[in-house]
């Protein structure tokens, strides 16, 4: 089985790299998710602990050693939306998570460009690059309207009745809807490479 952690002993930095990059990722995610429910007024992702990038606190072990084994990793903060102060601040407090993921696709993007420009070694460009490519697919993923998801919330604050098929959906096709999560990744990775080639090639237009 080609698991992730292979990696390890085939290409240790590219592990090790790659690592930092997804870490730094969801805890960014997951801390803007804190963040923006606490300026809505719901703190309790603060009071949990959650206004930090520490990954043990914002992933936990076990999604630390699935990332580090498998690839596979994930983030979750508390959030009480009864407690936010207008009516589509859950839906507010969903996206900032992926919106943070779409603003790290720009800045490393734009790092990719300004390395590719100051730096001969072909690693830290590739390096860069993928990271940019990571968080555009992290936010195109998010977005998906499937529970559990993001794109879920923000459906759900929109069309009130959708939550009433939540708890159904989650507990009677949960497998179903990790595998359309599954595919869709692939698909998702595709068209985030091309997203991320047209931002490179967009900057080296626009600047070099």
């Amino acid at each position: 089985m080609n698991l992730f952690i292979n990696y390890l002993f085939r290409d240790p930095q590219f592990f090790f790299t790659w690592l930092v990059f997804v870490i730094f990722s969801i805890c960014c995610h997951e801390f803007m998710h804190a963040y923006v429910a606490l300026k809505q007024g719901d703190s309790t992702a603060a009071d949990a602990g959650h206004l930090t990038l520490n990954p043990l606190k914002q992933m936990g072990l076990f999604s630390l050693i699935m990332l580090a084994v498998a690839g596979i990793a994930w983030g979750a903060v508390p959030v009480r939306p009864y407690l936010m102060r207008r009516r589509h601040s859950d839906a507010l407090v969903a996206f900032a998570g992926p919106a943070t993921n779409f603003a790290l696709y720009l800045v490393f993007g734009v790092l990719c460009f300004l390395t590719a420009i100051f730096s001969d070694k072909e690693y830290p460009v590739e390096m860069l690059q993928l990271a940019s490519l990571l968080n555009i697919v992290l936010f195109l993923l998010n977005l998906l309207p499937i529970p559990g998801l993001d794109g879920w919330t923000i459906l759900r604050s929109f069309v009130p009745r959708i939550g009433e098929l939540s708890s159904e959906l989650m507990n009677g096709i949960f497998f179903i809807l990790f595998f359309l999560v599954f595919f869709s990744f692939g698909i998702l990775w595709k068209i985030g490479a091309v997203m991320t080639e047209l931002l490179l090639y967009g900057l080296v237009r626009a600047f070099g």
